[in-house]
């Protein structure tokens, strides 16, 4: 973050195009680590059923702020002419500044991982590990062994993310959610809150059923009837409003529902923040494709750009099926190990080691 605000603001004095250009680059390096780290910081933290709203908070959050950072932006605009300064530059410097201060107060108030919070007792630090480390895991097999997931870092655990298929089946149900980010142009500050007062809420739901799958499928169901609606409204500008408003609404409870899945089948901290670095950086191209799918052409009815939105979202809900089935399928497989005892073969050290491959790890629908 602090990288991140000091490239901010010297793109307040940049001199010509490219140099803007180049410094847009590194914000984009500087940058790029925020969202991945602190879904990931959040899983150091809460347990599988509690991290979606959590989530939803953040993303929530970062929306409203992104929907009231253009009125921000047009206060300090009349900043033209202090210092000798256009507006524009006041926005990176000022903006740019207060990135840094927040980044040097978040150095001493926030704790990386509860093993080191000074604000619990020594009772409440040993509780939250515990509950954190054998997550996942059956409570209990035959002879009274309990599995811990493995937190150290290792290679193999970087590996097995970019092997494992459950991040790559997620990702296209990523990119069906990721595509309607481009309408978000077009939303204004009211329909900005109710949808992030909607993400909370369906969060809060799913964390208290313990299920994700149905609010993310209902969400892209009804991003569908959206795009719909755009298309099917031609070029009725309150039609094609509704749906766009219709989608909005349904992407905000999806988003941080499809990072906290994800996030919730990975054991093992090494594999969970690999994984998740993964989801998001590759989902996030979703975003270079969509600006070319709203061609100047197109216009007024962009009968293409809402069809491409469409058809992806599709792809997000075949995806979402197929990870479905194959987690329901693999569980009940593991339940009848376990039945078996095939589970006494090993060590609870090795299933530790294998993570969510292990027999006793259930995953989270």
């Amino acid at each position: 973050m602090v990288a991140w605000g000091v490239v901010m603001t010297l793109m307040g004095i940049v001199q010509s195009y490219h140099g803007l250009l180049i410094a847009r680059i590194f914000l984009g390096v500087t940058e790029a680590g925020l969202f991945p780290g602190v879904a990931y910081y959040i899983t150091m933290w809460y347990a599988r059923h509690e991290a979606q709203f959590r989530q939803a908070l953040f993303f929530s959050a970062a929306s409203v702020a992104g929907a009231f950072s253009g009125l921000l932006a047009y206060g300090i605009a009349h900043m033209d002419g202090v210092g000798n300064l256009a507006g524009w530059r006041w926005i990176f410097i000022l903006e740019g500044i207060l990135t840094v201060i927040v980044a040097i107060i978040a150095y001493f108030v926030l704790f990386d991982y509860p093993e080191t919070a000074s604000f619990l007792t020594e009772e409440e630090r040993a509780f939250v590990v515990y509950r954190l480390k054998y997550q996942g895991h059956k409570d209990e097999v035959d002879g009274g062994m309990r599995v811990a997931q493995n937190d150290t870092f290792q290679w193999k655990f970087v590996k097995a993310a970019f092997l494992d298929w459950q991040i790559w089946t997620d990702i296209w149900v990523y990119w069906g959610l990721g595509y309607t980010s481009s309408t978000a142009q077009l939303l204004t500050v009211p329909i900005y809150i109710t949808a992030s007062v909607l993400a909370i809420v369906v969060a809060y739901y799913s964390d208290r059923v313990g299920k994700r799958y149905p609010f993310i499928l209902t969400c892209l169901c009804i991003m569908g009837i959206g795009f719909i609606m755009c298309i099917a409204g031609g070029s009725v500008p309150g039609v094609v409003y509704a749906g766009v408003f219709i989608a909005a609404c349904a992407l905000y409870p999806a988003f941080p529902g499809n990072i906290t899945w994800l996030s919730n089948n990975l054991a093992g901290s090494t594999k969970r923040a690999t994984g998740q670095a993964i989801q998001i950086a590759v989902g996030n191209l979703a975003g270079a494709m969509a600006s070319n799918f709203y061609r100047a052409e197109d216009a007024p009815r962009y009968i293409l750009g809402h069809a491409l939105e469409l058809g992806f979202i599709g792809a997000g809900i075949l995806a979402l099926l197929v990870m479905v089935f194959n987690y329901k399928r693999i569980n009940a497989k593991r339940e009848r190990q376990l039945a078996e005892g095939a589970h006494n073969g090993y060590t609870p050290e090795e299933l530790g080691e294998l993570g969510d491959r292990a027999i006793t790890f259930k995953y989270f629908l």
